[in-house]
Formats: C-alpha cells, sequence, structure tokens
C-alpha cells in the first residue's frame, strides 16, 4: 500500500466515527424532544407528581371531588344532554357583584359572572378558597376596559376570555393549576 493510501485510511475511519456520533447526538435529542412533549402534552396526567392536578370529568363519570350538594337542593340526579362537549360542565357562582369604573372614562361597569370549568370539583374548591384574590383579579380587568370596547358583542367577548386568563393565573400562582374553561355574565349593566 502506497504511503498516501495508507494516509487516507485513518482519515476515512475518523469522519464515519463522527457522522456515527452526529447521528447518534441527533436520536437521542429526538428522543428527549418527544418524551418532553409527551409529559407536557398531558398525556402522563396520573403519574408520579400528577396527584394534585385535576381531571377532566367526563358526562355521566363520577366526580370523586365534588363539592356537597347544597341542602334544600331540588334537583336529586343531574341530566346530561348527549351532544356538545364530552365533558360535563361546572360552575362557580359569584356570591356578588362587581362594579369598576372603566379605562379612560367617567362610565362604570356591573357585572355578575360565574366561571366555568370541565376540570373536577378541586377547580371549584380553588375557586371558593381564593374568591378574594379573584376578585381583586377581576376588577383590575374591569377596569382596564375601555368602555367603547365593553359596548360590542365582540369586546364583551374579549372581556369574558381576560377574565378567564386572568382567573387561572391567580389559581395557578396560588395551586399550580388553573381549570377554567370560560367565564359567563350572569348580568352585565354598563353606566
Amino acid at each position: 500500500m502506497s504511503e498516501q493510501a495508507k494516509a487516507a485510511a485513518p482519515e476515512k475511519k475518523g469522519k464515519g466515527r463522527l457522522i456515527t456520533a452526529a447521528v447518534l447526538v441527533a436520536m437521542l435529542g429526538a428522543g428527549g424532544g418527544g418524551a418532553y412533549a409527551f409529559v407536557s402534552g398531558g398525556l402522563m396526567e396520573k403519574g408520579p407528581g400528577k396527584a394534585n392536578v385535576p381531571q377532566l370529568v367526563l358526562k355521566g363519570e363520577e366526580d370523586p371531588y365534588a363539592p356537597p350538594e347544597a341542602e334544600g337542593n331540588a334537583e336529586a340526579a343531574e341530566v346530561l344532554g348527549e351532544g356538545g362537549s364530552k365533558y360535563r360542565t361546572a360552575y362557580f357562582l359569584f356570591t356578588e357583584d362587581f362594579t369598576s369604573n372603566l379605562r379612560d372614562s367617567a362610565g362604570l361597569i356591573q357585572v355578575s359572572i360565574a366561571a366555568a370549568t370541565h376540570h373536577d370539583g378541586r377547580v371549584l374548591a380553588w375557586l371558593k378558597k381564593h374568591e378574594l384574590a379573584l376578585r381583586s383579579r377581576v376588577l383590575i380587568e374591569l377596569a382596564d376596559t375601555p368602555e367603547e370596547e365593553i359596548l360590542t358583542p365582540g369586546g364583551k367577548e374579549n372581556l369574558q376570555k381576560r377574565l378567564a386568563k386572568g382567573m387561572n393565573e391567580v389559581l395557578t400562582e396560588a395551586e399550580g393549576f388553573g381549570g377554567v374553561d370560560a367565564v359567563y355574565f350572569r348580568s352585565l349593566l354598563i353606566q
């Protein structure tokens, strides 16, 4: 074998090992990324460390964390329709109205709201437990709403989404999980 052939042979071996190492690193990275996506996507909800994360409740499924029924409640059983969402919806009614000024306006807004969740009763318990912090957040969102926005249907829908997002931020900070799927107006008055 000539001197040139001997010198070229180890170079090819080195490049082959480098390519093999690069492929191995890429495969490990892809596997790690896939595992991260699997876990963060909620596909492993019931694993270790997820014991206190509320679970979605299917229609007709029993909620192990359901709050006790209020005495004198005429509805003994919940009757669910077959259409729509496959998850049941539970509501938390805020007991008092919210009254706030509107941004850059002499106008006032008064609303009565309810928060909806498809998750188990822990979310309802947290809404009750943190009602004071949630009320504060709702008042901040109301005060940051321009009068011209709240006068349109789209503006009202935007406010509902902002309220749900704000409530989820409060609950996530306090409990590590939000769970509010929507906020609804029970009444709305602008003066």
